[in-house]
């Protein structure tokens, strides 16, 4: 005869270890994390793993050209796989859209800021910088849409941490940098900022903003107790735009970006996919219910295969 009673829950582990990367806003983040950890089971343990990753130690060459942002991650999950550590904290927009088989992401925090911001010493916008004038990024998406949208000025590229990018803006290397607004407030540097760009003039990456906390997938007692820092207007609004990215085969190598935002009951997403050199911008708009996120950005990609994406996705293959 079958028990009436609900089976027993999965308690939470009594030590987690939480494996990040060793820059000062991965630390920032996992320690965010591991705060909020603290506050929900005050007898857990929760410890960091600092690790230095294959992209953090190879700044020489661009991103894309070693394996793009996965390198942030792949060895933070080798540290689970070896039991090094349990779970790990990223920053949404550096996940591969195909996580390996046995991990899933247990928890999607709620998303801070997810545009781009514009740091200058000398000019509070891009309309206000002379022609020639030098702007830093690495980032083929946000190379793409600044030079589509401001032809005049030199897109340059720039690698390292955000202290990194920053220091070289101060030594004069740049006119100006773009960076991720949620990541300058969370390192205190939010004065920095001289402007925001708007989604319209510049479609963030798919998650930015948000952090992701990653684990095995048959770690029932880890997704339990991580269950509550999910949030989930951002973890549907992420879907949407990671379903945009992986049916475009979104990678360092494709410039696109995806931005859903949930009114009421229908989930908004905004998509772009283009060529590096910006000549060619496809931008798109779709809609549907919230708990349909992935459906919403399946079908805004196919919307843009049919107008040209697949043409510029396959001169981009050729070229790898």
């Amino acid at each position: 005869m079958e028990s009436d009673r609900e089976p027993a829950r999965t308690p939470p582990p009594e030590k987690i270890i939480i494996a990040s990367r060793k820059s000062a806003l991965a630390m920032w983040q996992a320690s965010h994390v591991q705060a909020r950890l603290n506050e929900l089971y005050p007898r857990m343990t929760v410890e960091i793993l600092g690790l230095t990753t294959e992209g953090d130690r190879r700044l020489d060459v661009p991103l894309a050209a070693i394996g793009g942002k996965g390198l942030f991650v792949k060895e933070l999950e080798q540290a689970i796989a070896a039991g090094r550590a349990d779970i790990a904290v990223h920053s949404a927009k550096d996940i591969p859209m195909e996580l390996p088989d046995g991990y899933l992401l247990a928890a999607m925090l709620e998303r801070q800021d997810p545009r781009d911001a514009f740091v200058s010493p000398s000019y509070r916008t891009l309309a206000e910088l002379p022609g020639g004038a030098r702007v830093g990024t690495s980032s083929l998406r946000r190379q793409c849409q600044l030079r589509g949208r401001h032809p005049r000025l030199s897109i340059e590229p720039l690698r390292g941490n955000v202290d990194t990018r920053v220091r070289k803006l101060e030594e004069g290397l740049y006119d100006a940098v773009i960076l991720a607004a949620a990541g300058l407030t969370r390192l205190g540097l939010g004065h920095r900022i001289a402007s925001l760009l708007e989604p319209e003039e510049c479609l963030p990456a798919p998650g930015q903003g948000a952090l992701a906390v990653e684990c095995r997938a048959d770690r029932a007692d880890l997704v339990r107790c991580l269950a509550p820092l999910n949030h989930a207007a951002t973890a549907q609004c992420v879907a949407a735009e990671r379903a945009f990215s992986r049916a475009l085969a979104g990678s360092c190598n494709v410039p696109l970006g995806a931005y859903a935002e949930i009114d009421g009951r229908r989930l908004r997403l905004r998509g772009f996919v283009g060529t590096p050199d910006g000549r060619r911008l496809l931008h798109a708009e779709g809609s549907g219910a919230p708990d349909e996120a992935g459906v919403v950005g399946i079908a805004l990609a196919g919307d843009l295969k049919s107008r040209g994406a697949s043409e510029i996705l396959a001169a981009l293959q050729t070229q790898e």
